[in-house]
């Protein structure tokens, strides 16, 4: 049986994540109380009480999902340990990409937690900059979503995403070609869900934050992760560190593979997944791909 283990990505933090890893592991207490040193705030008193306005900032919420991912990676480690020693591919979801990296040790914990700090707060720069969000176009193919993002960009930015599962194709964007794409949704009468997000994520609306994340990235000690990890830019396996870096910059402004990376892993082989961290988002994008595939999910 070939294991990959699987890190959601921003959006999944909620209110009391956390609190299952740090009553079940000494080692989750440690590694928020490291992050946050790093940070200058008590990242378990905002994941337990919040305020939820604060969480579900960009700053704040992307330390916070790769912590409680961390923290609910060593839940299973107590658990089952098996799972994580025949465990022969990872991935994560945008932002749990950097979780998947410090899982296969080719990122420290405090040199990851340094970077995932500058990426969010490089983000919500980025987003406060110009007014943008995304939204989830569904029922569609992308292929059909293609033609009518081209019809609602306008003079805007306005492009595919995220490419997630059938059916769910994230559209991000300008403000006023968000808009125009909603428009068009009632009027042609396809469904659609705005995403509670600061801006316009994987996007050329992004810049500079992928210059910030380049300077941030050139920091720290990267090396050959232990087993591969699959990337959202190309939806394949790396394990060179040139490689990887480069990836991670140009993810900021690119579309999210998630769909591709599923069905690559599935079509090398894998047939058991762990989903750890906050959230079941993951486990639901895999029913759309695969309904009888096996995972797990190890919740935060």
């Amino acid at each position: 049986m070939s294991i990959a283990i699987l890190f959601p990505g921003q959006g999944a933090q909620h209110l009391g994540m956390g609190q299952a890893a740090l009553v079940a592991s000494p080692a989750a207490k440690i590694l928020f109380g490291r992050a946050s040193a790093i940070l200058g705030y008590d990242l378990a008193e905002v994941c337990l009480h919040g305020p939820v306005e604060r969480l579900n900032t960009t700053a704040v919420s992307q330390p916070a999902i790769f912590v409680a991912s961390l923290a609910a990676l060593e839940s299973l480690r107590v658990t089952q340990p098996d799972a994580l020693e025949n465990c022969t591919a990872t991935a994560g979801l945008s932002l749990g990409e950097y979780t998947a990296l410090v899982f296969a040790d080719a990122l420290s914990f405090d040199d990851a937690m340094h970077v995932v700090k500058a990426r969010g707060e490089a983000m919500q720069a980025a987003a406060e900059a110009t007014a943008g969000g995304m939204v989830a176009v569904l029922g569609l193919d992308a292929t059909e979503v293609e033609p009518l993002v081209g019809e609602a960009r306008g003079d805007g930015v306005l492009e595919i995403a995220n490419l997630l599962c059938p059916g769910n194709t994230v559209v991000s964007g300008s403000q006023a070609s968000i808009e125009a794409l909603c428009s068009l949704a009632e009027s042609r009468q396809f469904r659609y869900a705005k995403l509670a997000v600061a801006g316009a994520f994987h996007t050329p609306l992004m810049k500079p934050a992928d210059e910030a994340l380049a300077t941030a990235l050139g920091q720290v000690k990267l090396v050959a992760p232990r087993l591969p990890i699959w990337f959202n830019v190309d939806a394949k396996p790396h394990t060179d560190p040139d490689e990887i870096r480069n990836l991670l910059i140009r993810q900021v402004l690119s579309p999210v593979q998630w769909e591709g990376t599923l069905r690559g892993l599935e079509n090398a082989g894998f047939t058991k997944y762990y989903e750890v961290g906050p959230g079941r988002v993951l486990a639901g994008l895999m029913k759309r791909i695969n309904r009888k595939a096996d995972l797990t999910n190890i919740p935060a």
